[in-house]
Parts: structure tokens; C-alpha cells; sequence
């Protein structure tokens, strides 16, 4: 009976994760439906790192079945589930199932179905077709011009950043649900007035019901990556107006205690993004000294590694 739990809890591992704290979405469990960071852009601010070999081909990644499975199975066990979240280690609308999956999610649970996006393939109506049957979508904008564009996200080389606030105006006509618009906001690179003016020219465009700011908390793919401070963050809060919020810390919960090993439940965290001992003791429902035993243990035998961003201490796949 071990060997069968622990090749089923393997199986999870490999699309799932969480339910983790969200400060956007309360507690979220994350669906992961690409080999590890399949995109199509090669953000210099991202948590997971760089991107090997950009793509923009669709196709069917995994097994739905053996995905559903996995979902089944983490409803079943009672831990606290506000969204269940297309997200994790690349782009999710690269994979040809996402509409599929989403309609399979909607008919066993009433648990709402968020997509978080890199909005690359919105110009595309399968991808719009597909993503209209989610509850809640999630798209970025962190450029209005291709310049800036290729800056921040450096993009597959086929990518227009027209078209894709175009495919998102488009979109945002289409879609019953909600639109949140994330900004990712990078000092030096993508903050200039001028620049906050044109993204809030595109943002007007495409009517979200929700503008989220944000800017590079966790360790970034690349050094140089810096975040705003706060204040500036406040001003283009302000420039952009109304409907802008600058997305908040989560206010801290409890979770429902789980039985899983608890070295393996941090290593499965912490290959999705880097986090604290303060986050794996929220994601994981266990006091913060069970946790950092767990972690010491981890070091010790190198398979995480602790990094340093921001005054803050992180852990990460070694």
C-alpha cells in the first residue's frame, strides 16, 4: 500500500501543486500542464528562471485523464480550495487540452476555474475559445510598445505585442467572466512615464474589470530585475486610476493539516517558485519549526538551495 501511495502522491506532483496561499486568489491549487517552463517568452523577471528553447507550438502535453485523476484526488481531500489555477511552469495555452480540462473541472466541482496567462496566443480565437469557459482569467500586459515588449518578456521572435492587445480588447469582448490585467512592472525597464502612459492607453482599450500591479518579489531569471518601491508603485496606481490595485500580500490563514512527507511536499513546492520558510509553513499547514527542520534536512542533502532577494530568504530546487 506505500508504494501505490507514494507512486499516486508522484503522479499529483507532476501537475499539481499546492493548494498554496495566492494574493490574489486566497488558497489556489495550481494545475500544471507543460514539461518544465514550455513558453513562449523568456521574462527577465520570472521565479522559475530562464527559458531554455522559447515555443509557440500547441499540442496535447500530457494525459487528461491522468490529469483529471490527479484533481479528483486533491479534492477529495478536504484541504481548503477558493481557485483552482491554470498556472505553474510555462504557458498554459500551449497546451491544446486547456479548454477541455477546464469544461471536465467545471462538471465536479463548483470551485471556481482561474487561467493565469502570458497573453501571448490571444490573438488566436481557439485560445479565446478555450479560455472563455474559465471563471476568472488572468492575463499580462507588461508593455505597451514592441520595444519595451522585447525588453521585459523577450518574446518568440514571432510575436507582435499589437496583436496581442489586440487579441485581449477582443477578448474582453468575448468573455462573460472576469479579467484581471497583471502588470509586471520591472525598475528601469518598463516604469518611465511615458511608457505608463502608453500601457495606460492599451489598458483602456481592453476594459478589464481589474488593473493588479505587481512588481519582482521573488528571485528573478535575471539579476537586474529590480522591483518598484512602493511609493512609486502608489503613483502609477494613481496615474492609471480606478480599477488599478497594487496586488497585496495574503493575509494569513490556517490550512488543513496534511499526513504527506513533508520533505517531499517542500520539494514539490519549491520547483514551482522559490518561497520562504513563512510560505511553506502557510502552503503546507505545518508549524514553522516542523518546516525548517524539514528544510535543514533538505540543505543538508542538496536538494534545495537557499538564495537571498531582497533582504528575504528563499528556497529553490538545487
Amino acid at each position: 500500500m506505500t508504494s501505490i501511495s507514494r507512486e499516486d502522491n508522484k503522479k499529483k506532483e507532476l501537475y499539481l501543486y499546492g493548494p498554496v496561499p495566492s494574493r490574489r486568489l486566497g488558497f489556489s491549487l495550481g494545475i500544471d500542464i507543460l514539461p518544465f517552463k514550455t513558453c513562449s517568452f523568456d521574462c527577465i523577471y520570472c521565479q522559475l528562471g530562464p527559458t531554455p528553447k522559447k515555443t509557440i507550438r500547441k499540442k496535447k502535453y500530457f494525459s487528461a485523464d491522468t490529469i483529471m485523476s490527479a484533481i479528483q484526488d486533491s479534492l477529495s481531500t478536504g484541504k481548503k480550495i477558493d481557485y483552482i489555477t491554470f498556472s505553474g511552469s510555462g504557458e498554459p495555452t500551449l497546451n491544446l487540452l486547456i479548454g477541455h480540462l477546464i469544461q471536465r473541472i467545471k462538471r465536479i466541482t463548483n470551485i471556481p476555474v482561474a487561467v493565469l496567462t502570458n497573453s501571448s496566443l490571444m490573438m488566436l480565437q481557439t485560445v479565446r475559445n478555450a479560455l472563455k469557459r474559465a471563471d476568472l482569467v488572468v492575463p499580462s500586459l507588461d508593455a505597451a510598445t514592441q520595444k519595451i515588449f522585447e525588453k521585459t518578456n523577450q518574446p518568440h521572435p514571432s510575436i507582435q505585442i499589437r496583436d496581442i492587445i489586440n487579441g485581449l480588447i477582443q477578448f474582453r469582448r468575448e468573455f462573460k467572466g472576469k479579467m484581471w490585467l497583471e502588470v509586471m512592472l520591472v525598475e528601469g525597464v518598463n516604469d518611465s512615464p511615458a511608457h505608463i502612459k502608453k500601457l495606460k492607453e492599451a489598458i483602456h482599450a481592453i476594459e478589464p474589470d481589474k488593473v493588479q500591479l505587481n512588481t519582482v518579489v521573488r528571485p528573478p531569471a535575471q539579476k537586474t530585475a529590480r522591483p518598484l518601491s512602493k511609493r512609486r508603485l502608489e503613483e502609477i496606481r494613481s496615474q492609471i486610476g480606478d480599477l488599478c490595485e497594487i496586488v497585496a500580500d495574503f493575509p494569513k490563514g490556517e490550512q488543513v493539516k496534511t499526513i504527506e512527507n513533508l520533505a517531499d511536499s517542500i520539494i514539490s513546492v519549491v520547483k514551482r517558485r522559490p518561497v520562504t520558510i513563512s510560505d511553506l509553513s502557510d502552503i503546507l499547514g505545518r508549524h514553522k519549526n516542523e518546516v525548517i527542520k524539514s528544510v535543514n534536512f533538505l540543505l543538508r542533502e542538496k536538494k534545495i538551495r537557499q538564495v537571498r532577494h531582497e533582504n528575504k530568504i528563499y528556497y529553490e530546487p538545487d
